[in-house]
């Protein structure tokens, strides 16, 4: 027995919204953890797990991206200034659906990812300051000593933004939708951009 379409949206974003939102309300361990893959100018991948904090923008198809931060001294952000294209993967096990999105990747303004930053929980903005991210440190305590002196250095004031961190958007030129079915026998919806809109086609599992 063949199994209804599901409604999906002629707008991808939108159904990648509402597919986040069920993964939230399911309960899902994580449903913000992404995998994010990028690569260097000569080609060569690497790819790492980091938390997806929402599309920026609004309606408009260039005004929209996903949005993620980092230490801009990383890995990911060196092979992002020399390769600015970059891919994302959902999963959500418990509700058996995927999004892989690829697009090219811009940075957000100071100004955004200062308004992010000043969100996140004091151990964590003393955390960013902390980490020399992606480079060769001797061992755990010169981690646990830089963190301890950061903590006496803001001890009873706000703590800034560092200049070497800040925000992602990832503005999304194809985007495809997979939903786990039985006997292997999956579905798989692409959406990728034209100077039209966006183009909609169902693919093989």
């Amino acid at each position: 027995m063949s199994l209804q379409e599901p409604a999906l949206d002629a707008d991808p974003l939108e159904v990648l919204a509402a597919w986040y939102r069920d993964a939230v309300e399911s309960g899902a361990a994580m449903p913000d953890a992404v995998a994010l893959a990028t690569s260097t100018a000569a080609g060569r991948p690497s790819a790492r797990m980091v938390l997806y904090k929402g599309m920026s923008g609004g309606k408009g198809m260039s005004a929209r991206a996903l949005v993620f931060f980092t230490n801009y001294e990383s890995r990911k952000a060196h092979e992002l200034a020399d390769n600015p294209r970059a891919a994302m993967l959902f999963y959500w096990s418990a509700l058996t659906r995927q999004v892989r999105v690829e697009g090219k990747v811009e940075r957000l303004g100071a100004g955004e990812s200062d308004v992010y930053f000043a969100t996140r929980g004091r151990e964590s903005k003393l955390g960013a300051w902390a980490s020399p991210q992606s480079r060769s440190i001797g061992d755990r305590v010169e981690l646990d000593r830089r963190y301890a002196e950061l903590e006496q250095e803001y001890a009873g004031r706000e703590i800034p933004r560092p200049p070497f961190w800040g925000g992602y958007r990832l503005i999304p030129d194809s985007i495809e939708f997979w939903i786990g079915r039985e006997h292997r026998l999956h579905d798989r919806y692409l959406y990728t951009r034209s100077d039209r809109g966006w183009n909609f086609e169902r693919l093989a599992p």
